[in-house]
């Protein structure tokens, strides 16, 4: 299988590392997002010219989670992703917050405090932070308190939900993030990043 990626994207990061915890390999096949002619290959393979994008035989997955899903499926054994009917709608009860919610909030601070001074695209807008710190404000406090009595984001072990909300997180000083209040978020946090999917996926 082949999984068309940029190392900087989040949204490629928590595919790889769900790979990685899951033992499936993948060939990596990067996309060079910054310049028009890199996008080129995605035109073909993804409508929204966007990574990431798993190839496997005749059949093209797009959105990191559905492509998490899948991985996790297609693996005998595997934990990350329960069969139980009420465990898995927890993990993707959070699947759908993490990119519904709370990545929108934090990639207001990637945009305006990372991507833009990297690719020269001016200076961070003041007013899109204001509105990103509510934003954040409001769905760090929902994870922080979430994360109070508990190891792992759904239930007692390590799931797709883990990957894919800490994915977000990959750029927290980059980003200006203001996250020193949420204890239990870091701590949480420091927990995914001591495994070695993490560790082996970082840019």
């Amino acid at each position: 299988m082949r999984l068309y990626h940029h190392p900087v994207s989040s949204n490629s990061r928590r595919v790889v590392m769900a790979a990685q915890q899951l033992g499936v390999p993948l060939e990596l096949v990067f996309i060079d997002l910054a310049t028009a002619e890199g996008r080129i290959p995605l035109r073909a393979i993804n409508p929204n010219e966007k990574v990431p994008v798993l190839e496997d035989g005749d059949f093209l997955l797009w959105e990191s989670c559905a492509i998490m899903q899948y991985l996790a499926d297609k693996t005998p054994g595997q934990t990350l992703y329960s069969t139980e009917a009420r465990a898995r709608a927890d993990i993707n009860r959070w699947l759908f917050w993490g990119s519904q919610h709370f990545a929108p909030a934090v990639g207001i601070f990637g945009w305006e405090n990372f991507i833009k001074p990297m690719i020269g695209a001016g200076e961070p807008n003041p007013l899109e932070l204001q509105r990103g710190g509510l934003l954040f404000a409001q769905f760090a406090k929902v994870l922080d308190d979430h994360l109070a009595d508990r190891d792992w984001v759904s239930g007692s072990i390590l799931t797709l939900a883990d990957f894919c909300i800490a994915s977000t997180l990959a750029y927290i000083e980059e980003s200006k993030l203001p996250i020193a209040e949420y204890k239990n978020v870091l701590t949480w946090l420091a927990r995914v990043q001591a495994l070695d999917a993490w560790k082996k996926t970082s840019f």
